[in-house]
């Protein structure tokens, strides 16, 4: 795939950035730089290859998938400015 001045200037009014009339050839370039790389990579053969969370070698912290209530609502209302029946009180917003 090749990017001409015209798709380079299209971008640009797309991404909303400004770019003169002569740099468009030079961004026009640096487009199918970037293309040409993006090409390079595909030619990688990655099968048989398992996704990594970090380059070092390590396993996420796992734990139990339980539904709780938290048991921490006195806790947490105590924070509130206003509090009634278990629930935060706000005030009116809408008349």
């Amino acid at each position: 795939m090749s990017i001409d001045t015209a798709t380079a200037a299209k971008v640009a009014k797309l991404a909303r950035i400004r770019v003169e009339e002569a740099a468009l050839p030079a961004l026009a370039q640096e487009f199918n730089n970037i293309l040409g790389f993006i090409e390079q990579l595909n030619e990688v053969d990655v099968d048989g290859i398992e996704p990594m969370v970090s380059v070092t070698p390590m396993r996420l912290k796992r734990r139990q998938d339980g539904v709780t209530d938290g048991d921490m609502q006195r806790a947490i209302l105590s924070n509130a400015p206003d509090a009634r029946e278990g629930f935060f009180a706000v005030p009116k917003v809408v008349e």
